[in-house]
């Protein structure tokens, strides 16, 4: 059994000890299951064993699941030398993978295993098929156990492709986020969940008479429990004040008074406060302040934020300042007040994302409709409803500091993700893009999703025209091209019981296009397709004709 399948398969039996520790299957059972794992022939047969465990689950997600069928071929990369360019650097090549993302993803695993950085995907959630399980109903959608069907084996070849530091990122829609969400927690571990953040979709709507819609989500997960997130620039604008510490301290603005009512009351900060001369109550009345002396005060009433010894440091600091007939203190640019300490603290100009930070009409789905119509002229008819790459771009920047990252997009539709990491490799960085892509037919794409969508939106992007050297879209003339070398693959299929010359499968699959170099041998080649391709021929040592072949090429 080669090596792929013996590393999965020890993934899938931990995930059986996991479920005995958790006290979803019987560990008499457990026992029967790993037995079967160990002896299974696929990988694809070793977790529809490992699902079997899943049957004395009380609590968690239940739907049909159902696996992707194998039959006697053997599915590999070739390379589509019309589509793929290069821009002549030995920057890293970005992958545009056309055909079934399960058969995609497979062969991923050969050479990107634990190699992935950022995942993210968009899968069909309302409309359109994918894969065996994904058939639409009358009203083409998706039922939701074609859904998570379609999605769970996916998901399982995803979580071993991600880096153990690496994040997956899932745009989904109200509807089915609770589903998608159970899912992942099913394949992901619930310990592996980061946030499910809402993001804009547009901000107006069609009059209703219950609620407009206005958002979808986005959920988060990792396998790295000491993931640290990179952090927002503040907005400085608001800083336009400055004195003589501008040097040490920045700017400052004068926004936040010194007193407010409706914190929780303390008699301690709830004194009279002597500036320039003249004495000041919080909330400026006196009377009022003598009848919360006496006892009389709300549970949220009238009080200073700092202690007296704050107010005399302030005061010395020049951090208090008078504005009306009211004190605030001076907010710095640079530095604060420690919490219960009488100094300075120096900050960054940063502030952390917050799960409102999706909200802005940048990330909505009008402004990928506009990216879109500056690459194709009929662009929102080509593709209905594309992300807008500025919130994939948003979205690994936040997770991923390295520059020379794997960026994954198996559901990649327009392309939306290779945009966005175009994007960010405008600072010379060399990350690389992976997309997958169903070239599925609609009446608006003829040729296939990929090939009038996917495709030619990169070649427009990175090279400036398309591959008829025609420029007659707007991104050509208003924007500047990324540049960067594209590979593209497609699935081609061989039996596995395929023996004629020049045709097998140690023929057909070229090891160049998984990371390889040539191999200088065929036992070399032999060895290293039975280790990672699954259902390749058995019983070698039994064909003549093999073994002579085999003992010319030594």
């Amino acid at each position: 059994m080669g090596n792929t399948i013996k590393m999965s398969k020890e993934d899938l039996l931990r995930e059986i000890d996991r479920r005995v520790e958790d006290k979803i299957i019987e560990k008499s059972n457990a026992e029967l299951l790993k037995k079967l794992i160990r002896n299974a022939e696929t990988l694809t047969e070793a977790i529809a064993i490992a699902e079997l465990g899943t049957t004395y689950k009380r609590t968690g997600l239940h739907f049909d699941k159902r696996l992707e069928k194998n039959g006697n071929t053997i599915k590999y990369f070739v390379k589509n030398e019309n589509l793929s360019f290069t821009d002549g650097t030995d920057r890293p090549h970005h992958k545009l993978i056309i055909g079934d993302n399960y058969d995609s993803l497979t062969n991923l695993l050969i050479e990107y295993r634990g190699g992935v950085d950022v995942i993210y995907i968009d899968p069909p959630y309302g409309k359109d098929s994918m894969g065996e399980f994904a058939k639409t109903n009358y009203e083409n959608a998706l039922t939701r156990d074609n859904l998570l069907s379609m999605l769970y084996p996916r998901l399982l070849l995803a979580r071993e492709l991600l880096s153990a530091d690496g994040v997956i990122f899932c745009s989904i829609d109200d509807r089915n986020q609770s589903y998608i969400k159970c899912l992942f927690d099913e394949v992901f571990g619930e310990s592996s969940f980061l946030f499910c953040v809402p993001r804009i979709t547009k901000k107006g709507g069609k009059t209703t008479d219950t609620i407009q819609k206005n958002n979808d989500y986005v959920i988060a997960y990792t396998l790295s429990r000491d993931i640290i997130f990179n952090q927002l620039e503040k907005d400085m604008s608001s800083f336009d004040q400055e004195d003589e510490y501008v040097e040490e301290r920045g700017k400052f603005k004068v926004t936040q008074p010194l007193d407010y009512g409706s914190l929780s009351y303390s008699p301690s900060l709830d004194y009279p406060l002597e500036y320039n001369g003249k004495v000041y109550y919080p909330g400026g009345d006196k009377n009022a302040w003598e009848e919360r002396q006496k006892g009389n005060y709300r549970q949220s009433d009238w009080a200073w934020r700092w202690s007296k010894s704050a107010v005399e440091w302030g005061i010395q600091n020049d951090v208090i300042v008078l504005k009306g007939d009211r004190i605030y203190t001076k907010t710095y640019s640079k530095c604060r007040k420690k919490t219960g300490i009488n100094e300075f603290e120096f900050v960054d100009a940063t502030k952390p994302y917050t799960t409102l930070s999706f909200l802005e009409n940048e990330f909505s789905n009008d402004n990928g409709k506009k990216e879109l119509d500056k690459i194709f002229p009929n662009g929102e008819e080509l593709f209905k409803n594309p992300k807008p790459s500025v919130l994939i771009a948003e979205l690994i920047n936040m997770v991923c500091p390295k520059k020379d990252s794997v960026i994954l997009d198996f559901f990649a539709g327009s392309g939306s993700t290779a945009h966005a990491v175009l994007a960010l490799n405008k600072n010379e960085d060399n990350r690389t893009f992976i997309l997958c892509q169903l070239n599925e037919i609609t009446q608006e794409n003829p040729n296939g999703i990929a090939y009038d969508v996917t495709s030619k939106r990169l070649k427009r992007i990175m090279t400036g025209e398309c591959y008829d050297g025609s420029k007659d879209f707007k991104w050509a003339s208003n924007e500047e091209t990324f540049n960067g070398s594209l590979d593209v693959y497609e699935i081609a299929t061989v039996a596995n019981f395929e023996n004629a010359p020049k045709q097998t499968p140690f023929d057909v699959i070229d090891e160049t296009l998984y990371g390889k170099d040539k191999f200088s041998n065929l036992k070399e080649k032999i060895q290293w397709v039975c280790n990672n391709f699954e259902i390749t021929q058995k019983m070698l040592e039994s064909d003549s004709e093999w073994k002579t072949r085999l003992e010319d090429n030594q």
